[in-house]
């Protein structure tokens, strides 16, 4: 989602591709409140008017944001504990989400989880 908000950013059109095969597919799209803030970082850095429509924006696409509760923090923490040489703390909580929500499909642009398999996540894993 970080690559939808900025036409400079290396992932832009991959995620651009992304996201029209998920809604194609009629995929339900959930975000954690932790990559919410992560995706908002550019649009805010531009202007606060920018981040609004940014948000808007995600409205509009119905993503949905998955809160951070306890049963996604020890998940998260069970994660980091041990996968923490491959895994900073916001990407776990990311693949720790989609195991908490049973997702089906974890779409990602980071080339380095594949090994979110190996994590207990049991859905398709896509690398854009």
């Amino acid at each position: 989602m970080i690559g939808l908000f900025s036409r400079r950013d290396v992932h832009h059109e991959a995620s651009l591709r992304a996201l029209g095969e998920c809604r194609e597919r009629g995929d339900q799209l959930v975000l954690p409140a932790s990559a919410l803030a992560e995706v908002l970082v550019y649009p805010s850095e531009q202007s606060p008017e920018d981040a609004e429509t940014a948000r808007r924006l995600l409205a509009r696409l119905a993503v949905g944001v998955v809160s951070l509760d306890e049963e996604i923090a020890v998940e998260t923490a069970g994660l980091r504990a041990v996968h923490s040489s491959r895994l900073p703390l916001p990407d776990a909580m990311v693949v720790a989400t989609a195991i908490i929500v049973d997702a089906d499909r974890l779409v990602t642009t980071d080339r380095r989880w594949p090994h979110a398999v190996a994590m207990g996540f049991d859905g398709e894993l896509v690398v854009v």
